[in-house]
């Protein structure tokens, strides 16, 4: 099997914190894919976004592990654990800030899966850039 191709997907599920401090229930999706060894995707369906579209955040999957542990993040998003069962995602864009919380262990599990595919540390992007140019210059 060609490892370049395995993606590992887990569905999850958040708590949206709003302004007035609810809580409300949200689907999402984590992906990880060979191909991408340092990203992380996180999709969610149409009906979890303002627009009523499909919305993918991409971020590091070295921030997600940082995550767990501590405080971590820059720009448009920051992860952090609340207390031992929950973590919060925080993600900026234009059109305002989401604060999600997740259930620890889900993320872990996650994690755990994504380095059975692509130890951690043993991320190869050489073939990922080259693929990428190509895709980019073609023939050049």
């Amino acid at each position: 099997m060609d490892i370049a191709h395995v993606t590992v997907r887990q569905p999850v599920r958040a708590q949206l914190i709003t302004l007035e401090e609810q809580e409300l229930p949200v689907s999402a999706t984590l992906r990880y894919s060979a191909a991408d060894p340092l990203a992380v995707h996180l999709d969610f369906p149409p009906e979890a976004s303002l627009h009523g579209e499909a919305v993918t955040w991409t971020f590091g999957r070295a921030l997600l592990e940082e995550g767990l542990g501590g405080p971590a993040g820059g720009g448009d998003v920051h992860i952090w654990p609340c207390g031992r069962a929950r973590t919060v995602l925080e993600l900026n864009s234009p059109y305002g800030l989401a604060l999600l919380q997740f259930d620890t262990v889900a993320l872990r599990r996650f994690l755990l899966r994504s380095y059975a595919v692509v130890a951690e540390g043993k991320e190869d992007v050489g073939a990922a850039v080259d693929e990428g140019l190509h895709a980019l210059l073609g023939n050049v």
